[in-house]
């Protein structure tokens, strides 16, 4: 199978630079930024930074963030780009067109940083899929506001946007979201989902659609982060390929050393939410767990196909997760076998990547927005394994569904009201059109928000 990148580098190789961290680098301190190539030619992306598909701003004063917002007085408004207020100075290419000549510690880099990322995810995503990705905002926009935002305790994307925020630590600090790989691909994830499946009508959007949307964004930033060089690396000498031990492949978003925002490599089934559900994050973990299930059990059998561990490791292996015993057992196997064999290690995980990444984009492609939920994700992603290997990998994927609960639980009700870090409902589902629900602002609303004002 050709890669995503693997018949393009060399075209990639002429395109403009940026350097980008694969993880954050105040958790991995001793790990320099990787230098990428994006697709774009030098010239092409401009200050900013900006291109024909998106553009960068650090704008001073934004009181209100984009989607739902409410005055001083209460009422509700929906805040969508352009930003009209004054911004920060833009970061400048060299004279050669390429970013990647800012210094880490220059407050221009975090700018670079983050459309660096978004670029690069989008490059891996349209490469998959065959084709460029049209925003959904298309009709509206024709390009995605990037906006700055430190004061703002997330991250999210909407109609037109993508907005940078921060995690906000107990002491009343932040820690920007900016050089996070993993949560500026997790946010584009939700805009390729968006722009390639479609936007559900909200009155028919059900649990299960919520939980495939952060399962998906997920995924799109797990497959992009695999691009690394750097990430393979570390992966490969941190686990010697036995990636159901506890790794940096399956974290998403770290926070610290010992905290993240959610793993990949869980054991929850569709059966911890047949009474209902709170949390649409917590949702999605039975489908990426599938899905993680899946990239591992075929980078395995990529490494038996190639003679690099025997069968029966591999079969050994898929018992860890039930059988904590197995752990001890297997660690000694892959250590031998990665010793002799890194660089193939190194192929079957790259050729894994891409098999993921390839019947993601291919399934993606046969759903609907509305009425979506895991069975339509599972059959679709069964049909794009028979187009594109003949059904070679039919029965661990069943295997992988069939234990998650999928395809035999129905997922219960929503439990609670979604709170403030809720997407249900949320801001990257609303269009302009739903502004025509929203009662009237008064004038002296109306005149506050002219001013970016919060309060009378």
């Amino acid at each position: 199978m050709k890669g995503a990148f693997g018949g393009d580098r060399g075209r990639d190789a002429d395109g403009v630079r940026f350097r980008l961290f694969p993880k954050p680098p105040e958790l991995h301190p001793d790990r320099a930024p990787e230098t990428v190539h994006v697709s774009s030619r030098p010239g092409s992306i401009r200050r900013g930074p900006s291109d024909d598909r998106m553009y960068l701003i650090d704008p001073v004063g934004k009181a209100f963030r984009y989607g739902l917002n409410r005055t001083s007085y209460g009422s509700l408004f929906l805040n969508l780009p352009p930003w009209r207020g004054e911004v920060r100075p833009a970061v400048e290419p060299d004279p050669e067109g390429h970013f990647d000549h800012i210094a880490i510690d220059a407050p221009q880099f975090a700018k670079t940083h983050v459309f660096g990322s978004v670029r690069f995810v989008l490059d891996v995503w349209e490469r998959y899929f065959g084709h460029r990705i049209e925003w959904h905002f298309a009709k509206d926009y024709e390009r995605l506001e990037i906006a700055m935002l430190p004061e703002f305790d997330n991250s999210h994307v909407g109609y037109g946007f993508m907005e940078i925020g921060a995690d906000r630590l107990a002491d009343g600090t932040l820690k920007t979201f900016a050089l996070n790989f993993d949560v500026i691909a997790h946010e584009l994830g939700h805009l390729v989902i968006y722009s390639t499946i479609g936007v559900p009508r909200l009155s028919i959007e059900a649990g299960e659609y919520f939980g495939f949307q952060e399962s998906a964004a997920d995924i799109s930033a797990m497959v992009a982060a695999l691009h690394f060089e750097q990430h393979i690396g570390h992966l490969l000498e941190e686990t010697h390929g036995n990636f159901y031990s506890f790794n940096e492949l399956d974290r998403f978003a770290e926070l610290d050393t010992n905290t993240q925002i959610r793993v990949a490599n869980n054991s929850l089934t569709l059966a911890d939410f047949a009474e209902g559900w709170h949390d649409e994050h917590k949702l999605s973990q039975p489908l990426t767990g599938a899905v993680f299930d899946i990239l591992v059990d075929i980078f395995q059998e990529k490494l038996v196909e190639r003679a690099l561990i025997p069968r029966r490791l591999a079969e050994l292996t898929r018992k860890v997760e039930h059988e904590a015993d197995c752990a001890a057992v297997v660690q000694p196997h892959f250590d031998a076998a990665y010793a002799r064999h890194r660089e193939g290690f190194r192929v079957a995980l790259v050729d894994a990547r891409d098999y993921l990444g390839s019947i993601y984009a291919s399934s993606a492609k046969q759903l609907l927005p509305d009425d979506l939920n895991y069975v339509n994700v599972a059959k679709a992603m069964l049909a794009a394994d028979r187009d594109l290997t003949g059904g070679r990998y039919r029965e661990l994927m069943l295997e992988s569904f069939e234990w998650r609960g999928i395809g035999r639980i129905k997922v219960g009700p929503r439990l609670s009201p979604p709170d403030e870090k809720s997407h249900a409902h949320s801001d990257r589902t609303l269009l302009p059109e739903f502004t025509g629900r929203l009662p009237r602002l008064t004038y002296r609303e109306r005149m506050m928000l002219a001013c970016g004002c919060r309060s009378g």
